[in-house]
């Protein structure tokens, strides 16, 4: 098979999956036999994805393409759809479908005791999803990435609000559709405003500055950046495995994606790219603030996907697209691989609290070294894959003259660490809580996705050079003084975070009132201010504008055609003899205006 044929597969297959599932009516009440289907097709997606990964063009190298015309006008086609596979899409395609066929492998066990339909449709929405998000990344125009992107935003309201029974999952679900809906609203005006200055829903189309602000009103809200970042950590209602396939390499990695392929937009707009350095810059500091005080574990995890995220839009601030792209890939594994080891704890204590766990070491060793792992990467420990990506962000930031947004970043460096310390020390060691004595390690269906996953979270890392190459981008790792202080910032934070947590010391550390105020929901509570005092007077106005203004022309219209037609409906009496007089009638009064024309 060909490189772009290969690269349909993790959609074509996927969506099948999801057909049988959704349709097939015994199938998708088997359980059992449903997860196994799907994962094997997950599995199937993912080799797939590796080997068009490996024929894929590389810099310099024309993009294979298979589309087809779509809305044909008078011969002109107003958008194509099919496929683009190049270096940029191929990557993203291996980490997207990796992901995903470790989630649902692990899924076999922790949602083992799930009823048999519900089991099936967790499944088949799982499928969808892997079909929107490679549809997403393999998209050749904006128009057909819109398309995708809105059916992830489905497809993570479905898995979101997968416990529907409980109206927190629901809510969860709405708040996440309806924050990211906001956002898309710009999104959406871009891609138009997009076509209405080119002619063209095309990557690399020559556009006004104003096409880069509008996209990346979208990313704001897909990539959940400060203030829109609110719907993230409420997802957590959402089986654990859901959200390590949306905090790692789908939903909110496609934002960032979105910047990395429209490149060409961005790179043409440095006041879009500025502000997006100081937003990063601002989410990265707001969200690992936020994790320090979180007791919820997936909430801790939460927070710290929203500050990486603005690590990486930071980056791409710089004005340069290496070091946010390579970072989206490597903490797309060792955030997954988080996510999964939290779910390993949970299904363990039956609990997300922290105060539900301690003294897990003993119990969950091999569960406790992979997410001791997995913190160390992400605090960005020296030889793990976090720290070559982190690292050249810092340094992109430098070089750009973002002194500002660098400084968020270098503080958010030391806070990551320490928060991921302070859940290491509660869950792992110090004294076991009542919910944690009789912990057991997971299954091994669940450990070997784990495992598979920590592979690239050392590894990922050392592929900086080949990874640039691919890109045609130039890469130049070495040791600088930002890097080396970022480093120093990283290992203070542990020590300070084990000291605290591990020790009883520093007792002095916890700010009760930053800690009350966080936990407070300040945020949340500004978005529902402004939705009382100007979202809802506003949409009263065009409420009211609607029904008595448009709705009322049109009522006026209608009344008018109904007076008139009653007027007319009097001169139909049905007697020959009245209508022969009102014939006499005019005709006289034709020859009136004759006479009268011709004398004039």
């Amino acid at each position: 098979m060909t490189p772009l044929l290969l690269a349909a597969v993790p959609v074509v297959l996927p969506f099948a999956c999801f057909l049988l599932l959704g349709v097939v009516w015994p199938l998708r009440h088997t359980g059992r036999p449903a997860a196994l289907l799907s994962s094997l097709v997950a599995v199937v997606s993912f080799l797939a994805a590796l080997f068009a990964w490996e024929g894929a063009p590389g810099a310099g190298e024309p993009a294979l393409t298979l589309t087809q015309a779509w809305l044909v006008h008078e011969g002109v086609p107003l958008a194509e759809v099919g496929l683009r596979l190049d270096a940029v899409s191929a990557s993203m395609l291996v980490v997207v479908t990796f992901v995903a066929a470790c989630v649902q492998v692990y899924s076999l066990g922790y949602m083992a005791d799930e009823p048999r339909p519900a089991l099936g449709r967790y499944y088949a929405w799982h499928s969808l999803f892997v079909v929107a998000m490679s549809g997403l990344v393999l998209a050749p125009n904006l128009l057909q990435l819109l398309a995708a992107w809105e059916l992830v935003g489905l497809c993570s309201y479905l898995l979101i609000g997968y416990y529907w029974t409980r109206p927190s999952a629901g809510k969860a679900a709405v708040k996440a559709v309806w924050v990211t809906r906001f956002a898309d609203i710009g999104l959406m005006s871009g891609v138009v405003l997009l076509y209405a200055q080119t002619g063209s829903f095309d990557w690399s189309a020559e556009a006004s500055p104003w096409v880069a602000a509008l996209l990346f009103c979208g990313v704001m809200g897909k990539s959940a950046q400060v203030p829109l970042h609110v719907w993230l950590p409420d997802a957590m209602e959402g089986p654990t495995p859901v959200s390590a396939l949306l905090h790692a390499a789908t939903m909110v990695a496609a934002g960032v994606y979105l910047v990395v392929r429209a490149w060409p937009i961005f790179a043409a707009a440095p006041d879009v790219l500025l502000v997006m350095a100081w937003v990063g810059g601002v989410t990265a500091v707001v969200a690992a603030v936020t994790a320090t005080v979180q007791t919820d574990i997936k909430k801790v995890l939460a927070y710290s996907t929203c500050s990486q995220l603005g690590y990486m839009v930071a980056g791409l601030g710089s004005g340069e697209m290496l070091g946010g792209y390579f970072h989206l890939t490597t903490h797309a594994f060792f955030k997954a691989l988080l996510f999964l080891a939290a779910g390993s704890i949970i299904h363990a204590v039956h609990s997300n609290e922290l105060k539900d766990m301690g003294g897990l070491w003993s119990r969950t060793r091999f569960t406790g070294a992979l997410f001791i792992l997995g913190s160390l990467a992400l605090a960005g420990l020296p030889g793990l894959a976090g720290f070559f990506s982190k690292d050249l962000i810092l340094e992109e930031l430098f070089h750009a003259g973002l002194y500002g947004p660098l400084a968020l970043c270098l503080v958010a460096a030391a806070l990551t660490p320490f928060y991921m310390a302070r859940v290491v020390c509660m869950a792992f060691f110090g004294r076991p809580s009542p919910g944690a004595e009789h912990a057991h390690e997971s299954p091994s269906v669940m450990l070997a996705p784990m495992m598979l996953l920590a592979v690239p979270a050392v590894v990922a890392g050392y592929g900086g050079y080949t990874f640039a190459l691919s890109l045609g981008l130039d890469y130049h790792f070495a040791l600088t003084p930002v890097g080396i202080a970022a480093t120093a910032l990283g290992l203070g934070g542990i020590a300070v975070g084990v000291a605290r947590y591990g020790f009883g010391r520093l007792e002095g550390i916890d700010l009760p009132g930053v800690a009350r105020f966080v936990r407070s929901g300040p945020m949340d509570a500004a978005w529902t201010a402004g939705w009382r005092s100007v979202f809802l007077p506003v949409a009263g106005v065009v409420g009211w504008v609607d029904r008595y203004v448009v709705d009322g022309l049109v009522n006026l219209f209608g009344w008018g055609a109904l007076v008139l037609g009653d007027g007319l409906r009097g001169l139909q009496t049905g007697r020959v003899r009245d209508y022969l007089y009102a014939v006499a009638v005019g005709a006289v009064v034709l020859a009136a205006w004759g006479v009268v024309g011709g004398a004039s």
